[in-house]
């Protein structure tokens, strides 16, 4: 569409050019904490027994399913634990299956050997320098994530 009124066309100009300079100040849905993000930052910890993480590094992986992850490393295994948003009528079931499918998309160089309504398995590299990656329900309404190093 062509405008012949100049003021129209500067306005126009004008508008676009203060939404240009805003748009890097707007939130985005992508802002959270990102459960691949935490995901790959546990892993690529495992060869080094999991020293550099500490107990948050681990919540975004809980985030989109619960808000009381409790995260640790012991012993060369990161472990977390979290219960279902709404425990009454939430499912720890429900809640691995969507962790399951974070890790199978996260990381697709992990091979999912184990995939059962209680527990998902995954491992990255070779026999006898594995990271073993399993998510289990605790419970009926908790989750259990643990990372550790072969």
């Amino acid at each position: 569409m062509r405008s012949d009124n100049p003021q129209l066309a500067r306005s126009t100009s004008t508008l676009a050019a203060v939404l240009l300079l805003l748009s890097p100040f707007a939130a985005h849905a992508d802002d959270s904490a990102s459960p691949c993000a935490a995901l790959k930052r546990i892993v690529a910890a495992a060869p080094q027994h999991f020293t550099s993480l500490s107990a948050d590094d681990g919540r975004a992986v809980a985030q989109p399913y619960s808000d009381d992850a409790q995260c640790a490393a012991a012993h060369g295994t990161y472990q977390c634990t979290w219960s279902t948003r709404n425990a009454e009528t939430g499912s720890g079931t429900a809640a691995l299956e969507g962790v399951g499918a974070d890790i199978a998309s996260c990381l697709p160089s992990a091979t999912h050997d184990a995939n059962t309504p209680g527990r998902q398995h995954f491992y990255l590299g070779e026999r006898g320098s594995r990271t073993e990656i399993t998510a289990q329900t605790d419970g009926a309404t908790r989750v259990k994530l643990t990372v550790s190093r072969q």
